[in-house]
């Protein structure tokens, strides 16, 4: 019987020493990666700016040709800024874009 009860306390101790930080460790992976998905959702939301918000598009100020207006994804939607159709997946921009003056003059978004 002394045998189970040291095998018994083994085995609690295991548990305790390794499977409860490992449980608390994969809850905390858990929460993080809902709050990770919580954060880009709102983020992507919040990404697209209405156009009204600014002067002139970018291919009235850059006076594009027509078939340069062809061919450009951004002025095929003329609701939202033309830079949001050249950021990459991670939401990063061309290094054309960050040095254009339609950009650079565009006014910050307000948050909620």
């Amino acid at each position: 019987m002394e045998n189970w009860n040291v095998l018994l306390s083994i085995v609690i101790g295991l548990v305790l020493r390794i499977g409860l930080p490992i449980a608390v460790t994969a809850l905390v992976i858990i929460f993080l990666r809902r709050l990770d998905n919580r954060w880009k959702a709102e983020a992507r939301e919040n990404l697209l700016v209405p156009v009204a918000a600014y002067s002139k598009p970018c291919w009235e100020v850059k006076n594009c040709s027509q078939e340069q207006m062809k061919a450009c994804p951004a002025a095929k939607h003329t609701a939202s800024p033309c830079w949001q159709f050249f950021r990459t997946e991670q939401g990063i921009l061309k290094e054309t874009c960050l040095g254009c003056d339609v950009f650079r003059q565009a006014p910050l978004p307000v948050g909620d």
